[in-house]
């Protein structure tokens, strides 16, 4: 290998071997490879399709493969040796093939295609370590998986490894049958969503109490008050999302839910939650009444209900009442801190708190005309309460949103606007996770101050490590700085905090964006080339630079067509005007010899 055409890269390595091979080999040679072959075809390959894992080689009696990230690694190996000893139960002993597994995470030399260097060692020595269709996992693999698949782990220690210099933690990976559906496995088409558990395999529980709040019903009789019952709910999702004794679902996944009849166990199942919060609220005039119930999402059964009546002018103290009740019911310790901040009143004045309310609904529409509309609510609450730091944050998350849709009017004063507001929502929440977490937004996304936007995402999630948009800005930040191996980490903390989000493209796009600025154009390509509806045009454009450099140029200038409908105009001489705020001039070469050799013109 020579150093010009040798490339490194971080990825999840799977080596499987047959148990007993040569015995089974000598007893029915022809009868062996026939069975081997249809474990491969009607077993392995389905698997690789849905957990996005590249076939690097097939040796006699195992295969080494490689995965973009650790999850689908593990997904796909549990998933893979159950299907196998499922297909066992009908073979008589002597006819059955059973396969060990390592897994490891490393950093890899790849050349032609094939994979060389340390990361493929251990994984190979580990697999000599797995029981009997077991699977063995390195310490690295064990620390990106916690948390998010349904297993368990037992720690073997640290192990000598044949002609490895260190030793190596490892872990034993089990699992209850039970959970994974295999045979959906075998149809199943690739996720699109890198770094998410697949639907069909129910999340792990985190190691903490976790739980979603299901939007409320609204009992009062009037539509109009709608936004009043999801506005209040998203509070209670905020002011729980701020203990850090809890892991709590983001307000985008549990609001899918909103206007369906649903099993609460499998709400758990697909959020990965222990616990589900969910009420009505009926407002008559200036009286509120909310009630609420607590439910095992495991067992479906009642932890609690109450009823709690009040005034419209007490809302917040409403508000808290649930909330403590919620995190007393599931939390036996609290820290004085984490009850002082989710009681936080955001603004005394009730005008101002309804414009609010009736901003945020009238933004998740979505469009162009709600998004400006939305933004004239929330320049009303800020006129009858001119330190309503949520508001500004809101303001600020309206002129991202049209920045990032080009919207934009006057792009000059409604930048200039941007700054301002999330300059000031800083300053008056300094310790509001989520003010935060939308002025890093804004002030990385439009004004292009990455250092402070970075400080920000920080500092929110010191605040609310439960804030999916936190994890989201922080990652895409990274990306534009430079650090794309680190946003590679980040962006899964979010999809993990918001397993349905229907924004989850955004996450998506900047997943593709990091894998590209990484050199690892085979794992861009995965993601962005999932269709979105409707489509986004900037995913597509990384399709085709990916496409690009990965060598598949027939794909590239596929997806270069695609994307020259949606902006016929584009060129590399004038590409720089829609790149995002890339602090570093090579990763804007990087991004333009993808596209160039794609077959955009000058």
């Amino acid at each position: 290998m020579t150093g010009e055409r040798v490339t490194r890269r971080l990825a999840a390595i799977l080596a499987a071997d047959v148990v007993g091979y040569s015995r089974l080999m000598g007893r029915d040679e022809n009868g062996t490879l026939a069975r081997l072959k249809a474990h491969r075809t009607e077993r392995l390959e389905p698997l690789l399709v849905r957990y996005r894992g590249r076939l690097v080689k097939l040796t006699g009696d195992g295969a080494l493969i490689e995965f973009p990230s650790a999850v689908d690694a593990l997904g796909a190996a549990i998933a893979f040796q159950q299907a196998m000893t499922d297909a066992n139960c009908d073979q008589p002993q002597e006819g059955r093939i059973v396969f060990r597994v390592g897994l490891h995470l490393g950093d890899l030399i790849v050349d032609n295609d094939d994979l060389y260097g340390d990361g493929v060692n251990v994984a190979a020595r580990l697999e000599a370590e797995a029981p009997v269709g077991g699977i063995v996992i390195s310490r690295n693999v064990h620390d990106a998986v916690a948390g998010r698949l349904n297993a368990t782990f037992d720690d073997l220690g640290l192990l000598e490894l044949k002609n490895i210099e260190r030793p190596v933690q490892a872990f034993r990976v089990d699992w209850n049958a039970a959970d994974w559906k295999v045979e959906a496995a075998a149809n199943s088409t690739p996720s699109s969503d890198t770094g998410a558990p697949d639907a069909d395999v129910p999340l792990a529980l985190p190691d903490k109490s976790s739980i979603a709040v299901l939007p409320f019903q609204n009992m009062s009789g009037d539509p109009e008050q709608e936004y009043f019952v999801d506005g209040l709910v998203e509070d209670i999702i905020t002011a729980l999302s701020r203990f850090k004794s809890l892991f709590v679902i983001a307000r985008n996944s549990s609001f899918t839910y909103k206007g369906k009849a649903v099993d609460i166990k499998q709400v758990g199942r697909e959020l990965g939650v222990r616990y589900v919060l969910e009420g009505s609220v009926r407002k008559v005039g200036s009286r509120v009444r909310i009630t609420g119930q607590l439910i095992d999402g495991e067992t479906g059964a009642h932890i609690w209900a109450e009823r709690y009546d009040g005034d419209s002018a007490d809302v917040f103290e409403l508000q808290d009442k649930v909330t403590l009740d919620v995190v007393g019911a599931i939390t036996p310790r609290l820290e004085q801190a984490e009850i002082e901040r989710s009681s936080r009143v955001p603004t005394e004045n009730l005008r101002a708190y309804d414009y609010y309310l009736r901003g945020t609904a009238k933004f998740y529409q979505g469009s162009r005309e709600a998004c400006r509309e939305s933004l004239q609510l929330f320049y009303h609450a800020i006129d009858l309460d001119p330190k309503f730091a949520a508001a500004y944050g809101m303001a600020v998350r309206c002129y991202a949103f049209i920045k990032s849709n080009t919207w934009q009017v006057d792009g000059a004063r409604e930048d200039a606007e941007t700054e301002r507001l999330a300059r000031q929502a800083v300053m008056l929440a300094r310790d509001d996770a989520t003010v935060l977490a939308w002025a890093a937004w804004g002030l990385a996304m439009v004004v292009r101050d990455l250092e402070s936007a970075a400080s920000l995402t920080v500092k929110s999630l010191a605040l609310n490590p439960n804030l999916a948009i936190a994890w989201a800005a922080g990652a895409w930040v990274n990306v534009w700085l430079g650090k794309a191996e680190l946003a590679i980490e980040q962006f899964p903390h979010a999809i993990r905090l918001s397993p349905l989000n229907p924004n989850m493209v955004m996450i998506n796009n900047g997943t593709a964006h990091a894998y590209f600025m990484a050199g690892r154009y085979e794992e861009a390509l995965a993601v962005a080339a999932v269709p979105q509806e409707p489509p986004l045009i900037s995913m597509i454009r990384i399709a085709a630079a990916s496409a690009a450099l990965a060598g598949r140029h027939e794909e590239a200038r596929k997806f270069l067509a695609q994307y020259m409908k949606a902006d016929p105009t584009r060129r590399i001489s004038n590409l720089d005007a829609i790149m995002g705020p890339y602090r570093r001039s090579e990763d804007i070469d990087h991004y333009k010899k993808g596209l160039r050799l794609a077959g955009l013109g000058e």
